[in-house]
């Protein structure tokens, strides 16, 4: 069971904690708030609806790695260490658990990443060096795979991909960077933003307009999209382990983005004097690594989660308004689209969720 540590103020409020085979490996709600899908270290896929689980996929000693729902909240789709990318339609959470999953087999490859498309069904997923872009619709029609392309990476494994959230590229990093194709011609040559070692993990800010790249060499890259000179910045204290953008900018006009490495959060901010670029501020409450960071949607409330067993809320992502704290490790963490659940996951299997306190005071 967890713990409210009393800063004075109640932002969030215990709702609901169950307990899974394994640690949690992935969060994702659905479009409307009421669905939450969790995956296993040990392969578990269950939806959490109106304080119940449903279980879709019993664990089998193999992880399922990413799970996400279409952007029409049509589809659930998880890929793992089997190489099999299993998607469930949706209906409710009680007709799906009954229903098989249709299942495409990449194995021996390991799908540890996948991305809808923000527009149309369509979905990217790694197998090794590759990406596969699928037609959903077609393929569950058709019961056989449907792949628009594939892509490959060629320099190494591929570490994370992303989906530029507007307009029609596709993000994928490993080893030398970030190469981004147009999906309006997937033969045309990526753009490449290059690194001198490897990057890990991007994402895209809710605008479009920023791509953040964590790198390998402990350094991080900001990409304006359109703007070939990207900014890098140094003297990070390890590997950087999770980046958030806020949905709301600045008064600077732009996004905030949190970056976690090793105890501390750094939380960036585009400075209107270009000369001076972006500058960012500390946040150092935590006691293990950091794990994971959310921004509330349209707020600047920021919630990180820690191998400490706690997480914590911070008001306009500078103040600890509120410290929640649990019995193990937290390894994910995620607000609903509306900003008003917040769920983490756990090394020992907790999965709890959190809702918008009706007495709280100080969102934004």
């Amino acid at each position: 069971m967890f713990g409210v540590k009393d800063l004075g103020k109640k932002i969030l409020e215990f709702k609901w904690q169950g307990n899974l085979s394994d640690f949690i490996t992935a969060l994702a709600w659905s479009d409307n708030g009421k669905i939450l899908a969790a995956s296993t270290g040990n392969g578990d896929v269950v939806l959490w609806q109106s304080n119940k689980l449903y279980t879709l996929q019993t664990g089998s000693g193999e992880s399922i790695d990413c799970l996400k729902f279409s952007f029409d909240g049509k589809y659930l789709a998880a890929g793992g260490q089997q190489g099999i990318l299993k998607i469930w339609r949706i209906s409710s959470p009680a007709e799906i658990e009954k229903t098989p999953p249709h299942s495409f087999n990449y194995s021996p490859a390991w799908i540890d990443r996948l991305a809808w498309s923000p527009k149309r069904n369509h979905l990217a997923f790694s197998t090794g060096r590759q990406v596969q872009i699928l037609d959903v619709e077609n393929s569950l029609n058709s019961g056989q795979a449907s792949l628009l392309t594939t892509l490959n990476f060629q320099s190494s494994t591929v570490l994370d991909l992303a989906w530029h959230p507007k307009q029609d590229f596709i993000a994928v990093c490993g080893y030398q960077g970030t190469k981004i194709w147009n999906a309006k011609d997937w033969q045309d040559d990526p753009y490449i933003l290059s690194i001198p070692s490897a990057t890990n993990h991007i994402t895209w800010s809710p605008n479009g307009q920023y791509l953040a790249a964590a790198n390998q060499d402990n350094t991080l890259t900001l990409l304006e999209w359109g703007n070939p000179h990207p900014w890098v910045m140094r003297g990070f204290s390890g590997k950087l382990r999770a980046l958030a953008w806020s949905s709301k900018n600045s008064p600077t006009g732009a996004p905030l983005l949190a970056a976690a490495s090793a105890f501390s959060i750094s939380v960036w901010e585009k400075q209107k004097d270009e000369s001076i670029g972006w500058q960012a501020w500390l946040l150092d409450v935590h006691q293990g690594f950091v794990s994971a960071t959310s921004f509330q949607p349209d707020t600047f409330l920021l919630a990180t989660a820690a191998e400490d067993g706690q997480v914590c809320i911070w008001e306009k992502a500078k103040q600890l308004g509120q410290l929640l704290e649990g019995d193990n490790s937290f390894t994910c963490l995620q607000w609903d689209k509306q900003g008003n659940q917040l769920a983490a996951g756990g090394n020992e299997g907790q999965l709890t969720i959190w809702s918008k306190s009706l007495r709280g005071k100080g969102f934004g």
